[in-house]
């Protein structure tokens, strides 16, 4: 693998041979515990921020990031770039285009991704900042904030709610996700695929 990014199909053919990447899911729990791929470790992006050289140093071969569709794997390529580690790829199109390929998941609990969390929280508080503004004056303020928020996010390609609601207990049940855990399962030798 010598693309930083690698399409469903190629990690297809990857995932069969005798020399599989690992794979590094750097979503939620919750929305790991909702469908990822067989084999996959959950390591929240947020996890992998703070913990960056413990993780790094027990990632001794190939890595595929996984988001939901490549933006929080392309924050956590960047991230693990900066520890040394020069084998890192991300999956193009993230969980979305994988199962889009019909190739195999496994299901979960289903639970909201955090880019519909981040849609519903800012549209609810733009909505209520506006009705508000009727009675309160000056409120409408806040939808201002938020329309700004979101233009910086996209200009930046990142998301200070979203990183803000994948640290609320919702987003955070399911596996457990603690770095003693995460690289204690690193560690270990990598899991057959079926």
């Amino acid at each position: 693998m010598t693309n930083t990014t690698i399409d469903a199909a190629e990690l297809q053919e990857l995932l069969a041979s005798a020399n599989p990447p690992r794979l590094v899911d750097v979503r939620t729990p919750a929305e790991f515990e909702t469908l990822h791929i067989d084999g996959a470790y959950n390591v929240p992006l947020d996890l992998l921020r703070e913990h960056r050289d413990d993780i790094a140093g027990h990632l001794d071969q190939q890595v595929v990031l996984i988001c939901r569709s490549g933006q929080r794997a392309n924050e956590a390529e960047q991230t693990l770039r900066k520890a040394g580690l020069p084998n890192v790829h991300i999956l193009a199109g993230g969980i979305t285009a994988w199962a889009a390929h019909g190739f195999a998941v496994n299901r979960g609990a289903q639970r909201w991704d955090l880019e519909r969390q981040v849609r519903l929280v800012a549209g609810l508080v733009v909505a209520v900042s506006i009705l508000l503004s009727a009675f309160v004056p000056h409120v409408e303020w806040i939808a201002f904030a938020i329309g700004a928020g979101l233009t910086v996010a996209a200009l930046t390609n990142t998301c200070a709610m979203g990183m803000l609601l994948a640290r609320l207990p919702y987003n955070r049940a399911g596996a457990t996700c603690d770095a003693a855990t995460i690289t204690g399962q690193l560690g270990e030798a990598p899991r057959a695929r079926s």
